[in-house]
């Protein structure tokens, strides 16, 4: 699942270079909001990982 959520950023980058002005507001508050999710999901999965007994 964060594959997909790092190539929506990498495609947010993109347009982000590109964008005029007017969009440029709207495409970076899109990207945050993706950054801040993978940031979530990876603390998700260390978490989860951090808890599993060792073998």
């Amino acid at each position: 699942m964060t594959y997909g959520l790092e190539a929506q950023i990498e495609e947010l980058r993109a347009e982000l270079r590109n964008a005029d002005p007017a969009e440029r507001a709207e495409i970076a508050a899109e990207l945050e909001q993706a950054r801040a999710e993978l940031a979530s999901m990876i603390t998700v999965a260390d978490d989860a990982h951090a808890a599993e007994p060792p073998q």
